[in-house]
């Protein structure tokens, strides 16, 4: 008997010292969720979005400025407008970077990209600043917009790219955190199944031999410590298993999600930010406009599709997806949106996302087709004016659309978390007591009966 109780001891032991393990490290985790790995990556992407609103905005001062020095011609809203959104979007990429290079302490890589970009940045504000100031001189439209072509080009070569490569990256970390993490639960949960099943084992071989031995039907007290050993392993199941689901939803149905429309949101900027550039620089005309199909089909990917056919294609490919969403005929950052839906109300936020997105592809098509009537000025007020019915408006009608589709897997993904969190505090100390009681009813339970044998 007191082998059985040493070893029914012994594994009450190894229980409790695995489950302790376990709430400590799911609780580490949840931190590093919430306050790390989640944060930086997104600080990454605004950084990618606010670069882009930056150089947009940037373009849209100087389209909106009227004539150099004299300010005649300029349209006021949109010129008053676009300097407000400059600053903010000045004040997002500074902010990012701040808080990006305090999440990269202790990483080398990173540690070097996010000083490159802070450097690049800095070039980049004097390169824009000096455009803008040539801009308010008489007859300086010219070389502002070469300060400005100069400016895109360390945008589009360096800014951008080393700002896409911290956002893959942190992703990644998060990534590997997360595969780490489930990986234990995994371990975790074998290892308690086999423990329990073990302890479990040897209290009913205990109960058992008592019977046998001293000629009674059950040991109460030994009875509610089997009771109490099977509260623990159930809630510490339930811990385990729980939290690996809650995990799976804050990561992968929840944050990939995320990622996924805040980069998409971020190439629309982009795109967008070229019919500016294309008004603004008629000599890049060319790559400005095959750049923006770049970014379409970044967005919703259609294989040698060109702007003329884009159109076309696109409403067949979603009149297609719309009768079967398994269907396959587009790629891009929607079709990995579409293909990770998971909460109440996301496709038809997401389609409703998309549809909005197809809308401001037809207004590209009206916006060109005005320039090449020579429509100059048309063609400006179409892209940057503030009317209900102008290429502005309805991009922004596509980013609160996309706003609020990314808010219902970022509402998903907090609750998640907050779920991992109560389950936690609740369940880890019942299993912890639950385990404490286990021991305590056994050794009382067994104390009568070596008594017998002194």
């Amino acid at each position: 008997m007191r082998l059985a109780r040493t070893v029914c001891l012994l594994l009450c032991a190894g229980l409790l010292a695995l489950l302790t393990v376990a709430a400590t490290g799911l609780s580490g985790v949840w931190d590093a969720v919430a306050h790390r790995d989640e944060p930086r990556t997104i600080a990454a992407t605004q950084l990618d979005l606010a670069l882009n609103d930056m150089d947009a905005q940037a373009a849209n001062i100087l389209l909106s400025s009227g004539d150099s020095g004299t300010g005649k011609g300029r349209l006021d809203e949109s010129y008053t407008k676009a300097t407000g959104f400059y600053r903010n979007a000045q004040e997002t990429i500074s902010r990012s970077l701040r808080t990006l290079g305090a999440a990269s302490e202790g990483d080398k890589a990173t540690e070097e990209t996010v000083v490159g970009l802070t450097d690049d940045f800095a070039r980049y504000q004097e390169l824009i600043g000096r455009a803008l100031e040539n801009d308010e001189h008489p007859a300086g439209k010219d070389q502002a917009r070469a300060d400005y072509r100069r400016a895109t080009d360390l945008l589009t070569q360096r800014l951008l790219p080393q700002a896409r490569r911290l956002v893959d990256a942190n992703d990644a970390v998060y990534e590997r955190e997360y595969d780490a993490a489930h990986s234990d639960l995994t371990t975790q949960l074998a290892a308690e199944a086999v423990l329990g099943a073990l302890l479990l084992a040897a209290l009913a071989a205990l109960q058992v031999h008592l019977a046998r031995r001293f000629g009674r039907i059950l040991n109460p007290a030994l009875l509610a410590a089997t009771l109490c050993a099977l509260v623990a392993l159930v809630c510490g199941g339930q811990l385990l298993t729980g939290s690996a689901g809650r995990l799976k939803t804050a990561r992968h149905d929840s944050f990939d999600s995320v990622v996924a429309l805040s980069r998409s949101k971020a190439i629309g900027y982009d795109a967008n930010a070229n019919e500016s550039r294309y008004l603004l620089d008629a000599q890049r005309r060319t790559t400005y406009g095959d750049s923006f199909l770049d970014k379409s089909q970044q967005l919703y990917g259609l294989k040698d599709a060109s702007l003329a056919t884009y159109d076309e294609r696109f409403a067949a490919t979603w009149d297609a997806y719309r009768r079967d969403h398994a269907d396959r005929r587009f790629t891009g950052e929607y079709r990995r949106e579409l293909d990770n839906i998971t909460f109440p109300g996301e496709r038809a936020a997401a389609e409703k996302t998309v549809e909005a997105y197809a809308v401001y592809q037809r207004d590209d098509r009206t916006f060109r087709r005005l320039i090449a009537e020579g429509k100059l000025e048309e063609a400006t007020v179409f892209c940057i004016g503030w009317k209900s019915d102008t290429s502005n408006a309805h991009f922004g009608e596509w980013m609160r659309d996309l706003d609020r589709l990314t808010a219902i897997n970022g509402e998903y993904g907090d609750k998640a978390k907050e779920a991992g969190r109560d389950a936690l505090a609740a369940q880890a100390p019942v299993t912890g007591v639950a385990l404490l009681l286990a021991g305590g009813l056994l050794v009382l339970g067994l104390r009568p009966r070596l008594a017998e044998f002194r």
